[in-house]
């Protein structure tokens, strides 16, 4: 008789793990769906640590931050 009731609470929250996944899909397709094509486009092979910026004639000078001379 317990193994019925074990196999009734797995089958249970196997439906119920199924149902909140199908739920949160459907709430959320139009975001998953960007998420997805955005991953679709993305280049695997490129690093984003390892982009090199561009030189600047500006290289040095940052516009946000005060410029300090140093003797």
């Amino acid at each position: 008789m317990g193994k019925s009731t074990a196999t009734k609470q797995t089958v249970v929250v196997f439906g119920a793990l199924a149902s909140g996944w199908l739920a949160s899909e459907l709430a959320f397709k139009p975001f998953l769906d960007k998420f997805r094509a955005a991953i679709d486009k993305s280049d695997p092979t490129r690093d984003p640590d390892n982009v090199v910026p561009p030189a600047d004639s500006d290289a040095g000078a940052d516009a946000g931050s005060p410029q300090i001379a140093h003797h």
